[in-house]
């Protein structure tokens, strides 16, 4: 299960505070999503990162609606991004948004940092936790959140997808 928690953050300033807590740095992403249309609570989207020629398939659940916090998510990787696209265009899937990102990935032991720069939103931290003990990953999300000097009026509850219809 994955475990997450977003926040509006300014992107500089949050960079030395993750480096600043001694965090991994992983990798660099430039991300284009291609969401599709399913009934809410599900996602699904096609990603391409294309500095690191990778390609995804993602489908998510969301277990806790509203909050968009807790996700059961099935990805595999993909050959071929247009190809997947067209796949599920012929399936009958119809595109919704498209989401842009500069993302930098980081790692502190469980915790990941994802710090993303999003075209046309703003600058965004997900901090990110794989476990099956949902209390336990929020409790070291929150831990690591307040040390970055986080709180809950910056958390953005509301899916890239949800803010790029706005």
């Amino acid at each position: 299960m994955e475990i997450e928690v977003k926040f509006r953050v300014d992107f500089d300033r949050m960079r030395a505070a993750i480096e600043g807590l001694g965090a991994e740095f992983i990798h660099e992403e430039v991300q284009e999503d291609l969401y599709f249309l399913l009934p809410y609570p599900q996602l699904l989207r096609v990603r391409r990162i294309s500095n690191l020629d990778r390609s995804f398939l993602t489908y998510k659940l969301i277990k806790d609606p509203g909050r968009n916090e807790e996700f059961d998510e099935l990805e595999v990787e993909v050959s071929d991004f247009e190809t997947t696209v067209e796949i599920l265009r012929r399936l009958g899937y119809r595109e919704d948004v498209w989401v842009k990102k500069h993302r930098l990935v980081y790692r502190l032991g469980e915790v990941t940092f994802e710090l993303n720069r999003v075209e046309n939103l703003g600058d965004f931290l997900d901090i990110e936790v794989i476990t099956e003990d949902i209390e336990e990953a929020k409790r070291k999300i929150w831990e690591i959140a307040e040390k970055l000097g986080l709180k809950r009026e910056d958390v953005e509850p509301r899916l890239y997808q949800e803010l790029m219809r706005l």
